[in-house]
């Protein structure tokens, strides 16, 4: 598989400390927007976006909310452990364990690990009062699976993440989490909790921007991809071969299945996570028509370069529809590891509405997918036309280059 063996040295650059921006700015729709379209490149600023998109289009958005996911337990001896949560096992499904009045055990990222001997650790838990018990269970290959429990009834696990955990800012912002990352490392949307990370090209979203939007008949809608750390996993190996893509769970509603497979217009995915759980949605369609589907709904990371993909974007949507309504699925709870590199067709989306980001990510990868090389002429032109990079940086509006 020619993918496989793309070099990760071909997507570096150089990224100067100074160009990653360490704050948000004032106002969240004020950042500027590179546009590139036909090999066009333009710059207005974010609040300007509809003059950009096709009237009618469809938006695809990811609602998912980042949690409070960084728990710091301190020691007698002083020795802070943090407790970074990934994931729930037990109950498996975010709702039912973040509803949870009672234990619940998520895989975690521990760290300090090698000073967490003793069995326990416990944390006051501020206003409410009560206690905070982690306790280990086992060691996994990548983290710990963490059993957490607190002895006050009236809070549930997400009340209690919300009152004893820090928000997960992105590691190269090299700070610690401020007071107002609390509402700005998040969409204004945002809705059902699960995410580490931001899913942060709507963070530039405002209610003056989506009036914008409708005065051009953009119709907006849904899905939830719970950001997983892995997100800002570089690749490390050489070559894609050996780079193992990180899973993320998504979900998505019959309503918005029925309205992907109807849909006439151009279609605009806001951000990375979006256009992963859309391109993950139809590989699922994709699989219902050509009977591979199983019910662990998950899409593997080489898998679409394997399939058949002759098939109409309308046409796999509308088989998953199908199926969901046949098996009386109104939410469809998923999973992927979908890798989308250069060589890969892009199937779901006219254009993304992305942020700049890393050198040797798969997020950079991603953005070669939908503007093949020009991603280098791109990137150079927003480092020297004094654009902000990464997560609390600028936005770029990329239509696909077919």
């Amino acid at each position: 598989m020619e993918v496989k063996r793309i070099s990760i040295t071909d997507f570096d650059y150089v990224l100067p400390e100074e160009r990653i921006a360490k704050h948000p700015l004032s106002e969240r729709d004020s950042s500027k927007l590179l546009i590139y379209n036909k090999n066009e490149i333009q710059v207005d600023k974010f609040y300007n976006i509809a003059h950009y998109l096709p009237p009618k289009s469809l938006l695809i958005l990811n609602n998912t909310k980042v949690v409070r996911a960084r728990l710091r337990f301190k020691k007698e001896s002083g020795a802070l452990i943090e407790v970074f949560l990934i994931e729930p096992i037990t109950p498996s499904e975010y709702e039912m364990s973040f509803s949870s009045k009672s234990n619940v055990v998520w895989k975690c990222i521990v760290g300090n690990l090698k000073r967490w001997k003793q069995n326990e650790l416990q944390m006051a838990i501020p206003e409410n009062g009560g206690i905070l018990t982690a306790r280990q269970i086992k060691r996994l290959t990548e983290g710990v699976e963490v059993e957490f429990s607190w002895n006050n009834s009236s809070l549930t696990f997400a009340g209690i993440v919300e009152l004893c955990g820090i928000t997960p800012i992105p590691p190269y912002l090299n700070r610690e989490s401020d007071d107002i990352d609390t509402y700005r490392y998040q969409t204004i949307y945002a809705d059902p909790e699960g995410s580490v990370a931001a899913p942060t090209a709507g963070l530039h979203f405002t209610p003056k921007v989506f009036e914008s939007l409708s005065q051009i008949n953009i119709d907006t809608h849904f899905i939830t991809l719970h950001v997983g750390a892995g997100t800002f996993k570089p690749v490390a190996s050489a070559t894609l071969e050996n780079h193992e893509m990180h899973t993320e769970h998504f979900f998505v509603d019959i309503e918005t299945v029925k309205k992907l497979y109807q849909n006439k217009e151009p279609v605009v995915c806001v951000g990375t996570t979006t256009l992963r759980a859309m391109e993950s949605i139809y590989w699922l369609g994709v699989k219902v028509k050509e009977g591979l589907l199983d019910d662990s709904y998950y899409v593997s990371q080489w898998e679409p370069y394997e399939l058949n993909s002759n098939t109409m974007a309308d046409e796999a949507f509308k088989a998953l529809y199908e199926y969901m309504s046949e098996k009386g699925i109104s939410t469809l709870t998923a999973s992927t590891q979908i890798m989308i590199v250069p060589g890969y067709e892009i199937k779901t989306c006219n254009a993304l509405i992305t942020n700049f980001h890393q050198p040797r990510s798969t997020l950079l990868l991603l953005v070669a997918a939908i503007v093949g090389n020009d991603w280098k002429r791109i990137y150079q032109y927003a480092l020297d036309h004094g654009f902000r990079f990464l997560s609390y940086g600028d936005s770029n509006l990329l239509f696909v280059n077919k």
